[in-house]
């Protein structure tokens, strides 16, 4: 057991420096922006060559769209009703979320809805899964729908992970 908690240490260790070094990666790109300002004298000075970089990406971004839309042979209302866009959460970020777009659906199975449950999800402790997947190749066992070699092979492999 304690090789598994020296994993889990590991694994939260490493999810913590990650997060540190997106931070770090933040603070160097704001860094990055703020030494191009001061090294092109402005953003001002730029301010069209910025604005004609923009309106070149919208428009091939567009375009890039329009001919997906015509090499499926779809309308852009029958592209929307799709399974894709039903019911489900459409979100654009820019940069890193400083400028997003977000459009949800009514029955978005993956949005979490506190509003109307008046609950938090949250994940599931490892030992409860465990259990659950333990009764469950009992209940296999008792019905005789494995053997007894299967149930073993199964129990190690529970008892592995």
């Amino acid at each position: 057991m304690s090789s598994n908690k020296k994993e889990k240490e590991e694994v939260h260790l490493k999810s913590v420096l990650m997060a540190y070094l997106i931070l770090v990666l933040h603070v160097v790109l704001i860094t990055g922006l703020v030494m191009l300002v001061i090294f092109f004298r402005g953003i001002i000075n730029y301010m069209i060559w910025i604005f004609i970089a923009g309106t070149a990406a919208i428009v091939a971004s567009a375009y890039h769209f329009y001919k997906r839309m015509k090499m499926e042979g779809k309308t852009l209302r029958e592209i929307f009703n799709s399974r894709r866009f039903g019911d489900r959460t459409v979100e654009v970020n820019l940069l890193g979320g400083l400028a997003s777009l977000k459009i949800s659906g009514s029955n978005d199975p993956a949005a979490l809805d506190t509003a109307s449950s008046g609950q938090f999800k949250q994940l599931e402790d490892p030992n409860v899964i465990q259990n659950r997947e333990f009764s469950e190749l009992v209940r296999l066992l008792e019905n005789n729908l494995i053997t007894l070699d299967e149930y073993n092979r199964f129990k190690e492999k529970i008892l592995k992970s």
